[in-house]
């Protein structure tokens, strides 16, 4: 028997909003995970960068859950178009939010490596690396739930600011090492934490990316942006 695409019924309607919002919800969980490492890490908090280095397990959990309900309404109600569009990308962008998760973990061990590396002025120079990538994300999620393109294009005109800082912070790093052989250990993990905050930002362009997908139907990745 052949199952008809039930994709404009009410009750498809309220299980596609139930998705999105489980994202959001996911979103906030990884942006306040994300925000929770890099305090640990600026005030010298041991017990705030524990919680974040033992606590991924909600996360997964979260990932796990909301793959089953896209999964569920691909099969159920076969839906095609822009419906079709938004759960594939909803997949998507649930495996981003997790990663972003993993990258909260890891900023946290290297901030705990660090600390045993011995702390430098230089630090100082990663909250502002982290203000960026955390705006991409909030505003990412933001343009999926509300399908806003402008939101969405705002996000990925950020990145290349994001990797210019990483650069400029990078320097400072190489010259910190360079003038101070003791500070070695210290300067790697920073820049390594430097790196996750980058790759956070990429995974904030992958969402955006996705919007222009949902929304206009256009697959923007390797698109040279005004070009």
């Amino acid at each position: 028997m052949t199952i008809s695409p039930t994709s404009v019924t009410p009750h498809f309607r309220e299980d596609l909003a139930a998705l999105k919002q489980e994202l959001a919800h996911e979103g906030e969980v990884v942006a306040a995970r994300l925000s929770s490492a890099i305090k640990g890490l600026i005030d010298h908090d041991l017990d705030r960068l524990d919680e974040v280095a033992i606590g991924d397990a909600d996360v997964n959990a979260m990932q796990m859950a909301i793959d089953d309900r896209a999964f569920k309404l691909l099969a159920l109600h076969q839906p095609v178009a822009i419906d079709l569009r938004m759960i594939v990308a909803a997949i998507k962008i649930n495996g981003d939010l997790e990663r972003i998760g993993d990258l909260a973990v890891n900023i946290a061990e290297a901030a705990r490596r660090y600390f045993s590396a011995g702390a430098v002025t230089e630090q100082q120079l990663l909250p502002r690396m982290s203000e960026i990538a955390e705006a991409m994300l909030a505003d990412a999620l933001k343009a999926f739930i509300t399908n806003n393109l402008g939101t969405a294009q705002a996000v990925l005109e950020r990145d290349d600011a994001l990797d210019s800082l990483r650069d400029q912070v990078n320097r400072r790093l190489v010259d910190l090492m360079r003038h101070t052989p003791d500070a070695l250990s210290s300067a790697l993990e920073l820049m390594l934490i430097g790196r996750h905050l980058e790759r956070t930002g990429d995974h904030a362009t992958n969402i955006a990316e996705d919007v222009f997908f949902v929304v206009a139907g256009e697959d923007i990745r390797h698109q040279v942006l005004g070009g």
